[in-house]
């Protein structure tokens, strides 16, 4: 499966993820379900995930999503 890749501004630079189209489309329906940006999600994330990289991060936070899990 091809990735996706979305740019967004980041702490003031623009940055590129990948991510497959299925990690795409669980984050796209939760930010129009909790009404935020796909850049304040971004930006939430990376805040919160250390030295783990971004994609992954990413990843695992869709992953909780779509199993109801709390999203830390």
């Amino acid at each position: 499966m091809p990735l996706i890749k979305r740019s967004v501004s980041l702490a003031g630079h623009r940055t590129s993820l990948s991510l497959e189209p299925e990690f795409w489309a669980v984050i796209d329906t939760a930010i129009r379900a909790d009404g935020m940006s796909l850049a304040g999600l971004i930006a939430r994330i990376d805040e919160a995930r250390g030295l783990e990289p971004l994609a992954s991060s990413m990843r695992v936070w869709a992953l909780k999503r779509a199993q109801g899990l709390p999203d830390d």
